[in-house]
């Protein structure tokens, strides 16, 4: 292990002005319009998948009627 500590590229470090840092953050986090509808719809189709696994988790798992 080194002694010398690193930091984030991202991270303020050493009389780094915060507001070129709060700029930087900012600008990252901008997200196109087009890429934003695909993450949207990605979501969606996770959600749908992790539904259909656990509806047939729960139908694999029934006891037949004339079983008790």
């Amino acid at each position: 292990m080194s002694r010398e500590p690193t930091y984030p590229e991202d991270a303020p470090v050493e009389g780094a002005p915060a507001s070129q840092a709060v700029e930087k953050a900012a600008s990252a986090k901008a997200v196109d319009p087009k890429r934003k509808g695909n993450l949207i719809k990605a979501g969606v189709a996770v959600g749908i998948g992790s539904a259909a696994i656990v509806a047939a988790l729960l139908y694999a798992n029934r006891k037949p009627k004339n079983e008790r």
